[in-house]
């Protein structure tokens, strides 16, 4: 049986879905379900300050996945390939670095995405973490791990992620999740909350049936 994976038209031009409130504005102009994108983010970042974010989810011109977070504007632009397969294999630099006499290194862990919702999410967070140092008056050079660290946690603990090291094993949660992520950017916090690492896993956010489901194709379980 040959296995399928939907892939959105390249032609296609979808129409712009914006959803506005006063917490957070989300344009969407993917596939995704943009009510779902939102409560996904909302429930992510519950107890941080996020309202006036203004957040575009949209096709890449070829890459897999990419994000900005613009600090002046309070914008983050989240750009999602259009021809990924899922579950997708995320490459990560949450490993702890090693070093020796004469130079650094960090084994590259990956994270098991199921689905565009699940990768979104992700590279939400990363930015949105970017944003936090920002607002917490640190500087926001090389904090790509620390950002890493910070979507990890909510996707392993929420949504079941696995995170793997390069031969493919399951990795301990203290080789990855091992800094105080709220304490650093405490100073931007605007109300108390339990630290993510601590809550009980949410009730993973229902998910429209994916597109292959609803054209009764299978879904091609591949990672990248």
């Amino acid at each position: 049986m040959r296995l399928a994976v939907w892939r959105p038209p390249k032609q296609t031009n979808y129409a712009l879905r914006v959803i506005h409130d006063a917490r957070m504005n989300l344009k969407n102009t993917t596939h995704l379900d943009s009510s779902t994108l939102k409560r996904m983010f909302l429930s992510a970042i519950d107890g941080w300050p996020f309202e006036g974010v203004q957040v575009s989810v949209r096709y890449s011109r070829g890459a897999d996945f990419s994000g900005t977070c613009y600090y002046q504007s309070d914008r983050i632009y989240i750009n999602l390939g259009r021809d990924n397969r899922y579950p997708y294999r995320l490459q990560t630099h949450i490993a702890r670095p090693c070093s020796n006499r004469t130079h650094w290194w960090r084994e590259l862990y990956t994270v098991d995405l199921a689905d565009a919702y699940e990768l979104v999410l992700f590279v939400f967070l990363h930015e949105f973490y970017h944003r936090l140092v920002h607002r917490a008056r640190h500087n926001v050079r090389q904090k790509e791990a620390r950002c890493d660290r910070f979507a990890t946690r909510v996707l392993v603990d929420d949504y079941g992620a696995t995170v793997l090291d390069e031969a493919g094993h399951l990795v301990a949660r203290d080789a990855w999740d091992f800094q105080d992520l709220d304490g650093f950017v405490a100073a931007a916090r605007r109300s108390a909350r339990k630290p993510i690492r601590n809550r009980r896993p949410a009730e993973a956010m229902p998910k429209p049936p994916t597109v292959e489901a609803q054209e009764g194709q299978l879904r091609l379980f591949a990672g990248l």
